[in-house]
């Protein structure tokens, strides 16, 4: 089940169903688990939820853990200026993330953005990877709600 708040107002659980031949089906239920069949709403749901899966993947390279590992690395062997900064963006980034359950909506894509681009600052990072790969990522946030739309349990208006 993902978790959405496309609007400050609105919150919506994504249910995936998937029957004995491995068929997946989608419902999205609102805040009073009433079947949500506003075709809007519901792209709006998967979108966000796409968006900030794709995010946390991507954030400063994906795998959190092991650039804090790197930089201890690197602190032990060079310990080069700018190391602090970007430990504590690294760490700053983890917070953001948080653990489990998390809502997805357009204020923690905003914060994951913003604390991924400290990352990236401190790193000395060319251009920007997270912004490109957002974007790189937008025909597949398209196609999967193409495919939840397609086996939507009710029928969106």
């Amino acid at each position: 089940m993902l978790v959405a708040e496309p609007t400050a107002s609105s919150r919506l659980y994504l249910c995936a169903f998937e029957d004995s031949a491995g068929e997946r089906s989608w419902l999205a239920l609102d805040a009073g688990g009433r079947p949500v069949e506003n075709r809007a709403a519901v792209r709006d749901a998967v979108s966000i939820s796409a968006l900030c899966e794709v995010a946390e993947e991507t954030a400063a390279g994906g795998d959190l853990d092991e650039l804090r590992s790197r930089l201890v690395a690197l602190r032990l062997t060079d310990d080069p200026p700018g190391l602090d900064e970007a430990e504590e963006a690294v760490l700053a980034l983890q917070r953001t993330i948080g653990a489990a359950p998390r809502v997805a909506s357009p204020a923690y894509l905003d914060a994951l953005g913003t604390a991924t681009r400290r990352v990236e600052l401190a790193l000395g990072e060319r251009g920007a990877p997270f912004a490109e790969a957002m974007k790189v990522a937008l025909p597949s946030v398209e196609t999967l709600t193409s495919e939840i739309e397609s086996s939507y349990k009710r029928t969106l208006k």
